[in-house]
């Protein structure tokens, strides 16, 4: 069976549940931040490594797993990626100390990254081209209904229960990705084959490429200057209760749903003009969140546009890295998709670090401006990329 004859509804699904399990633990941390603080004895700026040390191993572990594992069967190695999964959850729930933590938080993140470089792959091309983008956004989906639901009721069980019980939690999450992938992904999904390494170097030396991978690291990573840190900027800040923040969570995390499935939609046929549009309303909210973040109710309001904004780009830089890679390194596709996994994840780790370093030796009221900086510049590079000839300008063929 050809690729094309995959039925691609039932393929999404796999791959939106599949998401929705490494979508929990991803951003889990963000909510237990106090919960880690004091369990640990750590600071606040350290708890934000439970972030920045797991996009830094999907960082690494995407574009390497790929190189290693082209030729695999791609249901095998779906249910590899998901076995992974639970067993480094396992592992971080009976975590006695601190840095067992974060090596627990690198193997999950090397099975993340594989996993979204595939599955990114594997959505744009079960679907006519036309659709592509939206079905990145589908895929995500997983990733957003994690926001959603799985963030804040696994901050809700670290609250009444413990932290380890939450990570208990998000593996059994795994364990129904596992199911998912082992029901209804195909075994006959055709195979890449063996990635050329010097596609790297393929990739990085083009202009247009490299420009496009650094729009997702500055762009995307822009929101977690603040994101990293969101529980305690509304805690302790904003002034609501532990408890109201599960509630705020589960409200952001619809924003953020609401935002990624819109912005698949727009970017379907001009991503890079989209992008743009979306990364300009991302900055002016950035902005606005610094101004209102010690203020109880607009403060609040702000952060839940913020979310909006925040996924909304996802599926427009996917396809816009994808087709740029077609157009211009066409051997080279895969690799160039887990390039951009990797870069949205050192947009996570530079916005964690830098909003972890504004916390620590300026004030936690200030990211917002940090991570609005980050997103001006992507807006700036986008200007440049449009000025470009076709199809960089916009790759809609």
């Amino acid at each position: 069976m050809s690729q094309k004859q995959i039925a691609p509804t039932w393929t999404l699904l796999a791959l939106a549940i599949s998401a929705f399990a490494i979508g929990s633990t991803e951003f889990i941390s963000v909510g237990l931040m106090p919960l880690l603080v004091k369990s640990f004895g750590i600071t606040l700026s350290q708890a934000g490594w439970t972030v920045s040390i797991y996009a830094l191993g999907i960082t690494v572990g995407a574009p390497l797993l790929t190189l290693l594992t082209g030729r695999f069967d791609r249901k095998i190695l779906m249910l590899g990626i998901m076995l992974l999964f639970v067993a480094s959850n396992l592992l971080a729930a009976a975590a006695p100390t601190f840095a067992i933590l974060l090596i627990a938080r690198v193997f999950a993140a090397f099975a993340h990254g594989l996993f979204m470089s595939v599955a990114s792959v594997i959505a744009a091309d079960v679907v006519a081209p036309a659709k592509r983008a939206s079905a990145i956004a589908v895929m995500f989906t997983g990733l957003t209904v994690a926001t959603v639901t799985g963030v804040p009721l696994g901050t809700f069980i670290g609250q009444i229960a413990s932290w380890h019980m939450s990570f208990l939690f998000i593996s059994a999450i795994g364990v129904l990705g596992l199911i998912a992938n082992s029901l209804l992904i195909p075994r006959n999904l055709p195979r890449p084959g063996k990635t050329d390494p010097r596609g790297l170097l393929r990739i990085l030396r083009n202009p247009q490429l490299l420009v496009a991978l650094l729009i997702t690291a500055l762009g995307y990573g822009g929101t977690f200057t603040v994101y990293t840190f969101l529980s305690p900027l509304l805690e302790e800040k904003m002034d609501w209760s532990a408890a109201a923040v599960v509630v705020i969570l589960v409200i952001y995390g619809l924003m953020v749903a609401i935002g990624n499935t819109l912005g698949g939609r727009w970017a379907n046929l001009q991503p890079l003009r989209a992008l743009r549009k979306m990364f300009i309303g991302l900055a002016l909210t950035l902005v606005a969140l610094m101004a209102t973040s010690s203020l109880h109710y607009l403060g609040l309001l702000n952060v839940l546009i913020m979310g909006f904004f925040a996924f909304m780009n996802v599926p427009g830089l996917q396809l816009y890295i994808v087709n740029l890679a077609e157009a211009y390194t066409p051997n080279d596709v895969t690799l160039a998709s887990s390039l951009n996994i990797s870069a949205f994840n050192i947009g996570i780790a530079l916005g964690s670090l830098i909003g972890g370093q504004v916390t620590a030796n300026l004030d936690l009221s200030v990211t917002p401006l940090f991570g609005a900086v980050m997103v001006l510049l992507s807006v700036i590079l986008i200007g440049w990329l449009l000025r470009q000839p076709e199809p960089v300008a916009d790759c809609t063929k």
